[in-house]
């Protein structure tokens, strides 16, 4: 796995920890359940959803993460592998969220292009 891939990999998971702690951290806020157009007569309804999504951002992130670690650590083709089914998970969720809501467009090019650049990465390698 590429310099570039890793690099890619790590900021992919970096901000899927970020979209954790939104969901399932600070959902509440007005600010954050807002970019999620989650009107707050609905919260109360929501708010399960979001903390079970925040998980999965946050599993998907720590897959990202250790994957990059263990390129360094132990077997390179474990680390790679892990990273990269994170990173394809991660872009796949972009995708449906684009094709679900298209008003969510500016969210699913956030969440989906640092993985897509570490599979293009990987894949150009």
């Amino acid at each position: 796995m590429n310099l570039i891939a890793q690099v890619f990999a790590a900021l992919a998971g970096l901000l899927h920890v970020l979209i954790f702690v939104m969901e399932s951290v600070l959902f509440r806020r007005p600010q954050v359940h807002g970019r999620f157009r989650t009107r707050p007569e609905d919260l109360d309804a929501v708010r399960p959803w979001a903390l079970n999504q925040g998980f999965y951002n946050l599993f998907l992130a720590l897959g990202a993460l250790g994957g990059v670690v263990v390129v360094h650590t132990g077997p390179v083709t474990v680390g790679a592998t892990l990273a990269l089914f994170s990173c394809a998970c991660m872009l796949g969720a972009a995708l449906v969220l684009i094709a679900t809501d298209r008003r969510m467009a500016r969210a699913a090019l956030t969440q989906g292009l640092f993985p897509a650049l570490a599979l293009a990465a990987a894949l150009s390698a």
